[in-house]
């Protein structure tokens, strides 16, 4: 099992899981996601997204896509973790840990301070998985958003 960058190549089987992950997390209706788009995201000319696929014998087993955020009270940037996913067939084999394991690696070597994600409240065996890799739940901060409608009405304010 080898984790690396994910290259353009990767995008239709990256794009597919997604898809994948919405459906496991009830909303497949709701992902929109196409291979342009990810492919402008990935490889266009400003890209703020990246992305590490985990493989084994030359069939993509999982993904990360992630960004950086930036912690003004450490001054130093740190990496949000938009989606990680690993093929049902494959989990359980240790795929999800080298994905985080070098995400991790990237923190270390470039200094920053933080890996951070979210995991829907209902993903036990997710959660599960990530407190036994040191993972901390953060139950004192709540996610907002604004999207949709709402978010037009707020620009429009």
């Amino acid at each position: 099992m080898i984790v690396r960058e994910a290259t353009p190549d990767d995008v239709a089987d990256i794009v597919a899981m997604v898809h994948e992950l919405a459906a496991y997390e009830k909303a497949p209706d709701e992902c929109t996601l196409t291979a342009a788009q990810l492919h402008t995201a990935l490889f266009g000319s400003s890209p703020a997204l990246f992305g590490h696929v985990v493989e084994r014998d030359g069939a993509v087993l999982g993904f990360a896509l992630w960004f950086l955020n930036f912690s003004t009270w450490r001054g130093v940037h740190g990496i949000y973790l938009e989606d990680l996913y690993v093929r049902p067939e494959a989990r359980r084999g240790g795929a999800a840990r080298a994905l985080l394991s070098r995400l991790a690696q990237i923190c270390r070597e470039r200094g920053y301070a933080r890996l951070e994600w979210f995991v829907l409240d209902w993903n036990t065996p997710a959660r599960d998985a990530y407190a036994a890799m040191g993972a901390t739940a953060l139950t004192e901060w709540i996610p907002h958003r604004v999207d949709g409608a709402e978010l037009a009405r707020l620009a429009d304010s």
